[in-house]
């Protein structure tokens, strides 16, 4: 009898140890929160993504060195896709079966967003601020996805009626990356298109390593376009509108989204970007550098890095602030349910994109407004906001 209770015990000892590893959220131990990323630290969007990383690893450092969330360190663990698609599903696979992962946080590219949400869905596992301004990164189920800022589709809507109204411009093409990411950006192009009362007359579509743009140009060119909406890479963004200067075509006005709207492109040596316009739903940093929030974000970033942040530095250390404010709101019996509703809380205003966040359970987009900017004298000035 004895041995029996022992070992009725024992297993009643093992069912529970069981129930217990099977009812343990991914990614949350009890020192320990694993949170993932597949972005571009190679591709065409690196001056995205590395910057970006960087700026996320300020804040969990910091976070980390100070003892984490609820007693929990942050490990974040970041893979490289060099937007490229087989590279991103690799990712992305490692990190939710390898690396059990708890959060994605900045994934870059809406192609590949999209594909991973096939593997993050059915396990719930939180999508939270992407690297990609689509409609589509808020699809049903809408439960475990949340983005910070406009779309690309409203910036594109919005800067071109903006130009046509400051220029008297009456038509628009687009040159863009024929994938969920370019083919949005034109919708909205043609959406603005229609609100300010022009035409749409044109599309050309490009490569992610197409480097020669004169042929296109010079149809654009030729069908009368003023303006030219930009779905593209930094660096062809760049060339884009350095060609369009040596081909004369001071007429057409070049607009980008926040995918462009980074410092590099206005810093690029001679002047080459001047004029260029960027519809985003941040506030450049180096223009409010005196300010308190980003001279203090400046400040802890050099320290941090040794160099000081370019590009979306700013929006990675943004996000990895909501996060660390959703961790601790979600309490120390961490689940994904909790998290998703201390999400759900956040409304606060960051004064370092200079943005209002907030969200609720109708409610996964951080923030709506779009910023117009423009390069003048190698920095971005903002010109109009809605």
């Amino acid at each position: 009898m004895r041995n029996l209770i022992q070992g009725m015990a024992a297993a009643t000892a093992f069912i529970a140890a069981s129930t217990m590893c099977w009812a343990q959220t991914q990614g949350v131990t009890d020192d320990e929160i694993v949170i993932g990323s597949v972005n571009d630290l190679s591709g065409i969007f690196a001056a995205v993504g590395v910057p970006a990383t960087k700026g996320a690893n300020v804040v969990f450092d910091r976070v980390n060195a100070e003892g984490g969330i609820h007693g929990r360190k942050i490990r974040y663990v970041v893979e490289d896709n060099g937007y490229q698609m087989p590279r991103a599903m690799q990712g992305y696979n490692k990190l939710l079966n390898r690396d059990k992962v708890f959060a994605m946080l900045q994934s870059l590219g809406t192609p590949m967003n999209l594909a991973g949400f096939k593997l993050l869905d059915p396990k719930g596992i939180p999508n939270v601020a992407p690297l990609t301004a689509a409609r589509q990164m808020l699809q049903e189920p809408m439960g475990n996805k949340f983005t910070s800022f406009s779309t690309y589709y409203d910036q594109s809507r919005v800067g071109v009626k903006y130009l046509a109204d400051q220029f008297g411009s009456q038509a628009v093409c687009t040159m863009y990356l024929p994938t969920d990411f370019g083919e949005e950006i034109l919708e909205g192009s043609k959406a603005g298109a229609e609100e300010a009362g022009i035409s749409f007359v044109s599309e050309t579509t490009h490569k992610p390593d197409e480097t020669d743009f004169v042929g296109s140009l010079s149809k654009l060119k030729d069908q009368g376009c003023d303006i030219v909406t930009i779905a593209l890479g930094v660096r062809q963004a760049i060339t884009v509108v350095g060609t369009a200067k040596k081909m004369g075509l001071e007429d057409m006005k070049f607009l980008g989204t926040s995918a462009s709207f980074l410092t590099v492109v206005a810093q690029v040596p001679g002047g080459v970007t001047d004029g260029f316009y960027a519809a985003a739903s941040w506030l450049d940093l180096w223009a409010r550098a005196e300010d308190p929030a980003p001279a203090a974000f400046i400040a802890e970033y050099k320290a941090a890095t040794g160099e000081d942040p370019v590009g979306f530095a700013m929006l990675g250390y943004s996000a990895a602030e909501m996060m660390v404010k959703a961790l601790e709101a979600a309490g120390p019996d961490l689940t994904h349910e909790s998290f998703i509703a201390a999400m759900e809380t956040l409304d606060y205003q960051d004064e370092l994109v200079g943005n209002h966040i907030t969200y609720g359970p109708d409610d996964h987009q951080g923030a709506d407004t779009v910023f117009v900017n423009v390069v003048e004298n190698g920095a971005w000035n903002l010109v109009y906001e809605e």
